[in-house]
């Protein structure tokens, strides 16, 4: 069955086996799916159902295959040389296989790079930030350092002529330092960045200490936008950014925590079984298995779009009236298990956060789309920033202590922002 729209696969062809042991990681947990002994290997019957049945279900011409993890360069690149090979076999003329490959880097070595860059595949690495703080939650399995083999991955990548996306999990240790988490990417000379809010809970629904905190997630995205959209704006891609600014301008979000449904996006796990979502990746939200079911069948199932559908209908009313909704639309239906105002559940955890991010970014965000549609760059917004404050840091600057604050509370300075130091 091909589908109308397209939909997205993430592939994990190790399924939760990873080299790292990361205190905060939702996936190594879904091991108790299987039994004892389970090999967690793709085996090459899963891979080629699958490479068939997503391009027989895909609209084209543009198919983008995922992989992902657990680790999954421990497939090792065998596999990946099978899978380019089957998807030639199987494309139809004139259409494109895209690959997109999710690491913690700390595999990569020369090998890697030439075949990754000779196969135009996409990487996406993870990095938490300078060593003191990926290191608190990204050591591998003897406990050991990761990031400088992150680090390391990261040159191999760019020797060979990748410049790989930069995720960045913001958990209840980084997110305590925005700048200097966002300043180490800049000097990494990092082009693309996304900030991943870790949300866990145990089996009885209890938040882990690695859980980031809303006030804390807004705080950091707050600032971190402030440093950006003043200096770097057209230096670097910030996607929590981005994204928003997409919807600002009419565009709907790439990103499927703010659109207005999800569903699109499955889960394949090694042993060809088939899930609503990787967050989603339990027994209640198995759709099939690859090696019998057209993914097209499952993607438009019943069940999946029921699925879909309730991020959007479930949504409490607080969030109906909220007025930056069409930036967030309720986020990830993992993390809605708070109680909203009045006693509606459903919630999103992050909603504070959010809820401050968004209404803090949206003016300049505004402003960019302005510049935007009078054909300018909206990197302009950088230069036009300067000037707009300088009067406002010299205004700052010369205010007298027991003179009325400038921030227009009526108080004096010495009593309102100064003891803050804010000017």
């Amino acid at each position: 069955m091909r589908v109308a729209e397209p939909f997205l696969v993430m592939a994990k062809p190790v399924g939760p086996v990873c080299n790292l042991d990361c205190a905060y990681c939702y996936y190594l947990e879904k091991r108790a799916l299987f039994p004892r002994g389970e090999r967690f290997r793709m085996s090459p019957e899963v891979l080629e159902a699958y490479v068939a049945r997503y391009i027989g279900a895909s609209p084209g011409p543009l198919v983008h295959f995922v992989w992902h993890g657990g680790e999954p360069t421990l497939a090792g690149l065998d596999f990946y040389r099978l899978a380019v090979e089957l998807q030639g076999r199987y494309l139809p003329e004139g259409w494109q296989c895209l690959n997109s490959l999710q690491t913690n880097g700390t595999r990569l070595d020369d090998e890697w790079g030439t075949f990754l860059a000779e196969h135009g595949f996409f990487v996406g690495l993870s990095i938490d930030g300078p060593a003191h703080l990926h290191d608190e939650g990204r050591r591998d399995r003897r406990g050991r350092s990761s990031h400088d083999r992150a680090v390391r991955g990261l040159r191999v990548l760019r020797a060979h002529g990748i410049d790989p996306d930069v995720l960045c999990a913001l958990h209840a240790r980084n997110v305590r330092h925005p700048l200097e988490t966002y300043r180490f990417f800049l000097e990494l000379g990092v082009t693309w960045l996304q900030f991943l809010p870790v949300v866990r809970r145990d089996e009885r629904g209890r938040l882990d200490s690695w859980s980031v905190v809303p006030e804390a997630m807004g705080e950091f995205l707050c600032t971190v936008f402030d440093e950006w959209v003043r200096h770097d704006v057209g230096r670097i891609g910030v996607q929590n950014f981005l994204e928003p600014f997409l919807v600002v301008s009419g565009t709907p979000a790439n990103l499927c925590v703010m659109a207005e449904t999800c569903g699109r996006a499955l889960a394949l796990e090694h042993d060809g079984s088939v899930y609503s979502c990787d967050h989603f990746v339990e027994p209640a939200h198995r759709l099939g298995t690859v090696v019998v079911d057209d993914l097209g069948a499952l993607v438009e199932s019943l069940d999946q779009s029921a699925f879909a559908t309730a991020k959007r209908d479930d949504l409490p009313g607080a969030c109906r009236s909220c007025p930056v909704l069409a930036m967030c639309n309720g986020g990830c239906p993992k993390d809605r298990f708070a109680i909203a105002p009045g006693g509606d559940p459903g919630l999103n955890y992050l909603c504070v956060g959010y809820r401050r991010f968004y209404e803090h970014a949206r003016p300049h965000l505004a402003r960019m789309r302005s510049l935007a549609v009078r054909g300018r760059p909206v990197a302009d917004i950088v230069g036009e920033l300067e000037v707009a404050e300088r009067d406002l840091r010299r205004r700052w600057q010369m205010t007298p202590r027991n003179a009325s604050c400038p921030c227009g509370s009526g108080k004096k300075y010495k009593q309102c922002c100064l003891p803050r130091q804010r000017r």
